[in-house]
């Protein structure tokens, strides 16, 4: 069955976390993914002349088969400080249609793979770059991580306990959330626009513009007089007692999020609380007296005897569930949520379509796996593909 980007060929530089996971979702859904690494030390003609030293090429670092990120991908290994790969790989980009990578700003016009070289040999090619801080601006060009960018946006600011500092919160608003995710779109929407102009263009994917972009709705409760700038004082950041976890009788979590009128009731109801002898609900200075009441009343049960009295109802509830156990819950199990791949449990690939499905395509590759099918895919003849390999220009991994 045709998947929704069956016939997109897209050459994936990227090494870290956001570019490997747009690249993962475009090959979800069908793209055809060809990571461009350099995965060891030159071989063959190359090998004698750099004696032992190795050459570091961007999109080296390996893909372990384990790496979830990887999957549905291809790898070539090519050296772009090379003269004569660099060669090869503008022969990969006449026929490409995506071009992602994740350098700082002014490196790939050192290396000659630049936006402005390769229109030239590919107008309708489509070039994405993921940064941090984006393309300008005096932090182009500062190395950062993902908590840096959501620092940076206010988003860090705003999440986590009142009495000490922001927590880490892994890398899923940054990296993944206001990186990737966006980054993807912003491929399949400059695709679409190819379709119709016939011309490529840059995308200029910005971490901490995702993410402030993700922070919208926070800005207009911000801006109506809902949301205060101090942690745990607002109704989504913990501050709320109805919106928030609480620790169970046996040392585990649950959530609450009863929010709407109807839903709290329920809650109320279900715990059996009066609540004509508590604060009202959306009265701000009540809420830490409704949050020290709930704690004691979830405390007094575990985790499956709350899953047995609100599982089920419309309180708002759910389990905080462990990455194992997420996998093997009855929800998750329904929609298939996640999939077990060649003994790796990993997320399938979402959204649902109806008509062109996704699907995993393949396994992560280990460096440099699929050079010589790769290339002849591309069009290169055995004999050419076998003089490269033996030069050292391109490496064909053996295992």
């Amino acid at each position: 069955m045709a998947t929704p980007l069956s016939g997109i060929k897209v050459l994936d530089l990227t090494r870290l976390a956001p570019g490997p996971f747009c690249t993962m979702i475009l090959g979800d859904f069908g793209a055809d993914i060809i990571r461009v690494q350099e995965p060891g030390p030159p071989t063959g003609r190359r090998a004698e002349q750099a004696g032992t030293a190795g050459t570091k090429m961007v999109g080296a670092g390996g893909s372990a088969a384990h790496n979830a990120l990887h999957r549905n991908k291809r790898s070539i290994g090519i050296n772009l400080k090379d003269k004569e790969a660099r060669e090869i790989f503008y022969q990969l980009v006449k026929q490409s249609d995506v071009l992602v990578e994740e350098m700082r700003p002014g490196v790939a016009k050192r290396l000659g793979i630049d936006y402005d070289t390769l229109k030239q040999m590919n107008p309708r090619l489509i070039y994405c770059a993921v940064t941090g801080y984006g393309q300008t601006g005096p932090y182009a060009k500062l190395a950062g991580h993902d908590l840096n960018y959501i620092a940076l946006t206010g988003a860090l600011h705003a999440i986590g306990y009142a009495d000490r500092p922001p927590p880490a919160p892994l890398a899923l608003i940054g990296d993944f959330g206001g990186g990737g995710m966006f980054l993807a779109f912003g491929v399949v929407s400059a695709l679409l626009s190819a379709q119709r102009t016939s011309e490529g263009q840059v995308v200029d994917a910005a971490m901490i513009e995702g993410i402030a972009s993700l922070t919208a709705f926070t800005h207009g409760l911000r801006a109506a007089g809902w949301w205060h700038d101090d942690r745990q004082a607002n109704m989504l950041d913990g501050g709320a007692h109805f919106y928030g976890n609480y620790e169970t009788k046996d040392g585990k979590y649950i959530s609450v999020g009863a929010i709407e009128p109807e839903f709290y009731a329920e809650l109320i109801q279900r715990l059996g609380i009066d609540a004509a002898k508590m604060p009202e609900r959306m009265d701000r200075a009540g809420w830490p007296q409704w949050r020290a009441h709930l704690a004691v009343i979830f405390a007094g049960k575990t985790l499956e005897e709350w899953c047995d009295l609100l599982e089920g109802t419309d309180a708002c509830f759910a389990p905080v569930l462990t990455f194992e156990e997420a996998s093997v819950h009855p929800q998750n199990r329904a929609r298939g949520t996640f999939t077990n791949y060649q003994g790796i449990t990993q997320p399938a690939p979402s959204p649902r379509f109806s008509l062109t499905p996704g699907a995993i395509q393949g396994p992560a590759p280990r460096p440099g796996e699929n050079s010589r099918q790769t290339l002849t895919d591309w069009g290169l003849t055995e004999d050419e593909i076998e003089e490269l390999i033996v030069a050292g220009v391109v490496h064909q991994a053996d295992f």
